[in-house]
């Protein structure tokens, strides 16, 4: 598949690395030429270095890795060349004090899909450290990191779906894109915890079998 990089930062290097290794044709767009090629370089596996719009009009899927704050305009600049494309957002619209700067308005998932209207957006890759997307594969205590993909569109799921699994991950379906704001408030309540509170953010939910109540799974201590 081809995949353009919209974007040079860690998210780009991490993510794009799996998908060069893995066999797609990466294409590494930025404004800034010279940090393009030596990303691109870094990731090898025939991984070419272009212009936004260059990587924007080339992939069949786009990663736009890209600040929240930027995000929807370069996207709405590019709007022309991403029509039809599998748009895959993976950004955090966090602030200073773990604060979502979305709150009462549309997701950042949203914003770029309004702002490139005939895109198919996917929301996906937003609840781990870069350093995390870098590990071959992510994988703990034998489980394979899971994924949630939220998107309205049933083949940019799918393409994303494997996107993931060549990640070395699993996906898990999260609803429309409605629901991105719930991955991008989510993001912003692990983050407090882990940075802000040094806490186990895994450790906030019981294992599937005692997510209604222990039932079968084992008794309950409480009152």
């Amino acid at each position: 598949m081809e995949i353009g990089v919209l974007g040079t930062g860690s998210m780009a290097d991490a993510l794009a690395t799996h998908w060069a290794r893995a066999g797609h044709r990466v294409t590494i767009g930025g404004r800034d030429a010279q940090r393009a090629e030596r990303l691109a370089a870094r990731i090898g596996h025939g991984a070419r270095a272009a212009g936004l719009r260059e990587a924007a009009a080339c992939g069949e899927a786009v990663l736009a890795a890209l600040p929240f704050g930027a995000g929807a305009e370069v996207v709405r600049e590019l709007s022309p060349e991403l029509a039809g494309r599998v748009l895959i957002d993976c950004a955090n619209p966090v602030g200073p004090g773990f604060r979502l700067l979305t709150q009462g308005g549309p997701s950042a998932a949203q914003r770029l899909a309004a702002a490139a209207p005939h895109a198919r957006v996917v929301k996906a890759f937003n609840l781990c450290h870069e350093d995390v997307w870098r590990m071959r594969p992510p994988v703990f205590d034998g489980r394979r990191l899971a994924v949630p993909l939220c998107g309205d569109d049933g083949a940019a799921l799918a393409c994303v779906r494997g996107l993931v699994v060549d990640a070395g991950c699993e996906p898990v379906s999260g609803g429309g894109l409605e629901r991105a704001a719930l991955l991008e408030a989510t993001a912003a309540l692990f983050i407090a915890l882990w940075v802000g509170e040094g806490a186990d953010a895994q450790a906030i939910a019981p294992p599937l079998a005692y997510a209604t109540g222990p039932g079968a799974g084992g008794t309950a201590d409480g009152g």
